[in-house]
Formats: structure tokens, C-alpha cells, sequence
């Protein structure tokens, strides 16, 4: 028994070496498997270029009616609003496209701002001038479009190939009320109605009162001279 003592001692120490090895292994294991895997870092200049290339590209489109475009922008998924509120996707938009529906004498963009969100998404906002914007409805009428827009167009990259699955358009209200007022003020400024006042200065015909004296004397033959003036 004495003797199979330091070989028990042995095995002991041997199995807690043992222990204690795969326990730091499952340790080093589980610390790398809960590190998050490190993402890229964007090419903010590529995507920033792309995108905006896209942005600018839609007064062409639409112009030259280039549904194949439209199709290869827009995912199967895009969810589109209008200016008017209603909802629309990329069937619909292609179609308008590819129809003429849409038409213009000038598409002006300005103020577009890529906001990068990570290498596979990103958000444009933009704004739009249109005119002589018309859009023909269903019913073969046709619809006075021009003015501004602020547009927020969202960018996802699948398969890599930038789509846009996001997109609202709201009018601008109140750019042609603030310009307007502007010329009107000026008119104001050049007519002076503080000296149509002088007028009112026309109380000095009472000083033709001092008449007055007459119509005690010569009685009444004299009010229809002062009535003549009036």
C-alpha cells in the first residue's frame, strides 16, 4: 500500500495538470468565440461616389424613360411614398418611367448629403427643383409637378450592387410664399401713403369759414358759392 502511495500522488497531480489545461483551453475557446468579428471599415469615398452618381443619374432616367435603370436601382422590396402620400413600390415606378408618365423641362439636384450608416447601407438625402414638371394620371389628365422636394433615399448593397429599398419625396411648402412677399414690400415703400396725409392737411378750406361772416349780411344768396367748392 506504502508503496503504490507515490504513484496514486502521481496520477493525482497529473490529472490536475490535466484539468487545468482544458480548462484554459475552454477558457481561450470561449473568449474568441464571444469576440464580435471586427466589421470592415467603409470606403466612405467609393460609396459616397456611387451613390451619388445614382442620385444623379434620375434626371436622365426619367428624361430618356430608362425603366431597365429603374429596375436595377430599386430592390424587388422598395417601399416608395410620393409627394401626395400615397405608396407606391418598384412595379409601379417603372412603369411610370417607362410610360413617360413623368416629364420636365428642368430636374435640378442640390444639398445631396450621403450619410454613410456601414459598408452596406447608406442614407441620401437630397432636394430637387422641377420645372414645368408635369405627371399624365390614369385617366389621361395631366398634373402640374414642378416646384421643390426634399428627397431621403435609403441604400442597402446586396450581392455587391447598391439598391435603394427606401424612398420619400415631401414638397417644400412655403419657398414661393417667403419670396413672394419680398417684391410686394418694396412697392409698399415706394408709394408713401404718409404723404397722402398732406391731403388731410385740408382742414385749412375751413379757414374759408372766415366767408362766414357774409351769410349774416347778404343772407342766403352767399352758401351756394361756398357749396360750389364743395
Amino acid at each position: 500500500m506504502t508503496g503504490s502511495k507515490p504513484i496514486i500522488l502521481a496520477m493525482f497531480v497529473s490529472l490536475l495538470f490535466l484539468q487545468a489545461g482544458c480548462a484554459r483551453q475552454d477558457n481561450t475557446n470561449g473568449a474568441n468565440g464571444s469576440m464580435p468579428t471586427p466589421q470592415a471599415t467603409p470606403d466612405i469615398q467609393a460609396i459616397n461616389a456611387e451613390i451619388t452618381r445614382i442620385e444623379n443619374d434620375w434626371p436622365r432616367i426619367i428624361k430618356e424613360r430608362d425603366a431597365a435603370a429603374v429596375r436595377r436601382i430599386e430592390a424587388d422590396d422598395v417601399v416608395i411614398v410620393y409627394p401626395d402620400g400615397s405608396v407606391g413600390g418598384k412595379e409601379q415606378d417603372s412603369k411610370d418611367i417607362e410610360s413617360g408618365t413623368l416629364s420636365y423641362d428642368t430636374w435640378d439636384i442640390s444639398e445631396l448629403n450621403v450619410k454613410i450608416l456601414d459598408s452596406d447601407s447608406a442614407v441620401a438625402i437630397l432636394r430637387i427643383t422641377v420645372k414645368n414638371g408635369k405627371y399624365k394620371a390614369a385617366d389621361g389628365r395631366s398634373k402640374d409637378i414642378s416646384g421643390q422636394y426634399r428627397l431621403v433615399d435609403t441604400y442597402v448593397r446586396r450581392n455587391g450592387q447598391w439598391q435603394e429599398i427606401a424612398s420619400a419625396t415631401t414638397p417644400i411648402i412655403g419657398v414661393a410664399a417667403t419670396a413672394a412677399p419680398m417684391p410686394k414690400t418694396s412697392p409698399a415703400v415706394s408709394a408713401p401713403p404718409a404723404m397722402k396725409e398732406s391731403p388731410a392737411m385740408k382742414p385749412s378750406p375751413t379757414i374759408k369759414t372766415s366767408p362766414v361772416p357774409k351769410p349774416a349780411a347778404t343772407r342766403r344768396p352767399t352758401p351756394s358759392p361756398v357749396k360750389s367748392p364743395a
